[in-house]
């Protein structure tokens, strides 16, 4: 308070020019006013993805085809470096005036500037120089082709598949959160069921599938008492790990305050024991995928999983390819949206523990 009467003292004696001319620069650095004052400010590295597209591009339309690559060929893969150059050009003029975005951009342009080079560099082994036999490693402009011409086929069974999938998923989160939960918070459920779970959680799921066609009538049944399985046995022991780890200060205090035990569970054991249940969601959805394709492949008629078996022995490699792609990318995206959950859920932990 004193320093503050001090400053005040100092600024009623000074000259209305001065005093003008510091409410003019209050809050203000040089350097960032010399920064907005700017129109734009470019940054080189926005530019690699395009420099590595256009040498794809030039690799891909100057040198000659193999003489021994003998399968039909599409403009697909032209097409698409036109795009993608089109796409990442508007990108780079954008980020001349966004600040944030030219930050985000030239952050991962050395990673897409790679993975540039390294889809120009299978199109150069299969295409032009033939070092790879064509029937198991198409062109990138025959997969291109599968997505254009059937994927509206991909798409149904890729639904059918996130049927299952999400199905099991949720089932084995919330009966893993259950047991978890049981399990780290009674001694007498932990005497009991963890030796169980030691002996039976690590099987792997597949390994169960003779024993979910005979329980289960209905192929779909069995895949996703398998999925849910797969689920189950990581958020279990997950979420018990969290919730034995909690200091046990904290239910003493909330004792005192006359809270009872569905209180602690509720209050304090799994919002402190969340990050490691979504570390068990993790992995229990890595779990899920592989799972699936196996369940996929004992007897349902669709999916993605069957799509893939029977694109595969019907040697139509190509398709198998863009299959791989779809769950790649749906994988990418359920785990972005988890990992989009997390940070919100537990946004009142952010900066006491690193993500």
């Amino acid at each position: 308070m004193l320093e503050l009467v001090k400053a005040g003292t100092l600024r009623d004696q000074a000259g209305p020019a001065e005093r003008a001319g510091g409410l003019r620069s209050f809050g203000k650095s040089p350097e960032k006013t010399e920064e907005k004052s700017r129109p734009f400010q470019p940054d080189w590295r926005v530019l690699l993805p395009l420099g590595a597209l256009l040498v794809v591009l030039f690799a891909h339309q100057s040198l000659p085809v193999h003489p021994g690559y003998k399968v039909k060929q599409f403009p697909y893969f032209t097409n698409l470096l036109y795009i993608l150059i089109a796409f990442f050009g508007v990108l780079a003029v954008w980020s001349l005036f966004s600040p944030k975005r030219r930050e985000k951009l030239a952050y991962k342009s050395w990673f897409f500037g790679a993975a540039f080079l390294l889809l120009g560099l299978y199109d150069l082994i299969t295409i032009k120089l033939n070092l790879i036999p064509s029937l198991y490693f198409p062109a990138p402009e025959r997969i291109i082709a599968v997505f254009l011409k059937d994927w509206l086929f991909l798409i149904r069974c890729l639904v059918y598949s996130l049927r299952l999938l999400l199905g099991g998923f949720f089932l084995g989160a919330f009966l893993g959160v259950v047991s978890g939960t049981l399990i780290g918070w009674s001694p007498r459920w932990n005497y009991w069921v963890m030796p169980f779970i030691r002996i039976v959680g690590p099987i792997p799921s597949t390994a169960w599938i003779p024993v979910a066609l005979v329980i289960f009538l209905k192929p779909t049944d069995a895949s996703l008492f398998l999925i849910a399985l797969g689920v189950w046995f990581p958020t279990t022991v997950l979420t018990s790990s969290g919730i034995m780890n909690v200091q046990k200060s904290y239910f003493e205090v909330s004792s005192t305050l006359g809270a009872g035990n569905l209180r602690n569970i509720l209050s304090i054991a799994l919002p402190a024991a969340a990050p490691n249940i979504f570390a068990g969601l993790f992995n229990g959805t890595s779990a899920c995928f592989l799972t699936l394709m196996a369940a996929e492949m004992i007897g349902c008629k669709f999916g993605i999983g069957w799509y893939i078996n029977w694109q595969r022995e019907t040697l139509a490699y190509p398709n198998v390819y863009a299959a791989l792609i779809v769950i790649a990318l749906t994988f990418s995206l359920l785990i972005s949206l988890q990992f989009r959950i997390r940070n919100r859920v537990l946004n009142w932990q952010k900066g006491t523990i690193r993500w």
